[in-house]
């Protein structure tokens, strides 16, 4: 499991999920990479941990930072191809991320990798108007979207838009919305997603 921080983060702040599910995933290896630093306009141009530069919370899927997004899918690929080649199928390869890394994991349904699932909290799709938004190798993956509906830096709308643009396309989508929850995740997200990579790590 690839699970990618948000902006100013780094791999270390979700490093907790590792042992919330050692228990029950005992077999899993969890990967938690960083971001390169980079200026991010929104922050006044400020060089920070960040998947991709963002100029605007408000219309975060305009002006999109394409180089940036392709950069970061491109070295996510990478690092499936490390696991790869040290014997790990990418059927049981899931990628998953919060706010900005959580864009990066759905980016990742447009790989030519076929995944074994995608998780994405409290984020969007990003370049949606560039279709397809998924490959032909994963029209099938599994994808789970959680989004508190609280949230005020990656609105709650445009998570719900993404979900229904992913299931408008025929995508295996599912949508969790966490009531007044703000941009962070809770327990309860924590469980649904443990209960949902479950299948495919364990299996």
């Amino acid at each position: 499991m690839i699970m990618l921080h948000g902006l100013g983060d780094t791999g270390d702040g979700w490093a907790d999920i590792g042992y919330m599910y050692k228990e029950s995933l005992p077999n899993t290896k969890f990967i938690f990479p960083h971001a390169p630093r980079r200026p991010i306009t929104i922050n006044f141009g400020m060089s920070m941990p960040g998947w991709y530069d963002i100029a605007s919370l408000d219309e975060v899927d305009r002006s999109e930072d394409k180089e940036g997004l392709v950069e970061s899918k491109r070295y996510i690929e990478e690092l499936i191809q490390k696991e790869v080649a040290s014997g790990i199928p990418t059927s049981k390869v899931v990628v998953g991320g919060f706010s900005q890394g959580g864009a990066v994991a759905l980016m990742m349904l447009r790989s030519n990798v076929q995944l074994g699932a995608v998780v994405g909290l409290s984020c969007y799709v990003p370049l949606h108007t560039e279709q397809p938004v998924f490959s032909e190798a994963n029209a099938k993956t599994p994808i789970f979207m959680g989004h508190g509906d609280a949230d005020q830096t990656v609105a709650f709308s445009f998570g719900q838009k993404s979900y229904k643009l992913l299931q408008s396309l025929g995508a295996n989508v599912e949508f969790q919305p966490y009531m007044g929850m703000a941009h962070s995740a809770c327990q309860r997200e924590f469980d649904d997603v443990l209960e949902f990579v479950k299948p495919v790590l364990k299996a």
